[in-house]
């Protein structure tokens, strides 16, 4: 089975763009995990909690779904 693709946030404050994004936009985590549910991408609030304090990977898979979510672009998300 292929491993899933994991983007490292060492350099990159992913989980901290993410958060300001969806804050932005008023969304819930919550509400977020419920969207990325319905579009097929398995996430819990405790794993958004998590890559959004930075201590998990995010895997490439959930990235497009967030920036499809939150109605941004990867630029913003890996600025």
């Amino acid at each position: 089975c292929r491993m899933a693709q994991k983007i490292k946030q060492d350099e990159i404050r992913i989980g901290e763009n993410i958060r300001r994004v969806r804050l932005e936009r008023g969304i819930g985590q919550t509400e977020l995990v419920r969207m990325l549910q319905l579009e097929g991408v398995e996430m819990t609030r405790e794993t958004l909690v998590k890559i959004e304090r930075g201590i998990q990977h995010i895997q490439a898979v959930q990235l497009r779904a967030l920036r499809d979510a939150l109605d941004t672009s990867y630029d913003e998300l890996l600025k």
